[in-house]
């Protein structure tokens, strides 16, 4: 067996449902993502992981608790991207003061830089590569910071990540083909 990230994204919220950025708000499930957190528990039943990490924000720890795994690890490290001002704002609500605005070239106002949740990635991808051996490991977090560590993985700059959509209550799969590192499965819903 080869060395494997499994990266998970957690349920809805109701500011992933309206597109709201949210970074360090510390937002429940809806209803809808707590099923499909459960879901995820039936897609990765039968998966075994040398270790299971997860943001300690409570939409990622929750995700994981109703996925089946109760002794995960709170790693800070896998915290969404902090967007400072932005927070809780839609892209549309950001566009009407700065119409040109893309995160993933302009970042945030009195947040982090891309280059600061690079680092956090990298720190992550050091310790779950550590932890899996030659095994697997499961990352329960948020969309932006999973991108970016996807991105990083591949030896990609952070911005990178722009082309890697994740939705919700999805699950991905970062490996090795031979000695170069891969994406093999990408964004999977139950």
């Amino acid at each position: 067996m080869t060395t494997e990230l499994w990266l998970v994204r957690h349920g809805e919220t109701e500011w992933s449902k309206t597109g709201q950025h949210t970074g360090r708000t510390d937002l429940p499930l809806t209803a809808a993502g707590e099923t499909k957190a459960r879901e995820l528990g039936r897609l990765l039943q039968g998966q075994k992981f040398a270790a299971v990490l997860t943001s300690p924000l409570r939409r990622a720890s929750e995700t994981c608790r109703l996925a089946g795994f109760e002794n995960a690890i709170a790693d800070p490290d896998l915290q969404e991207w902090d967007y400072g001002a932005y927070e809780g704002k839609t892209t549309n609500d950001i566009k009407k003061d700065r119409p040109d605005w893309d995160l993933w070239r302009d970042g945030v106002i009195g947040g982090e830089s891309i280059e600061d949740v690079a680092r956090r990635a990298d720190k992550v991808i050091t310790a779950a590569v550590f932890l899996a051996g030659s095994g697997r490991v499961a990352l329960f977090a948020h969309g932006h910071i999973l991108r970016i560590l996807a991105a990083r993985w591949l030896g990609l700059d952070a911005r990178s990540a722009s082309l890697f959509a994740l939705t919700t209550s999805s699950v991905s799969v970062l490996s090795y083909e031979r000695e170069t590192r891969v994406i093999s499965r990408w964004n999977q819903t139950p």
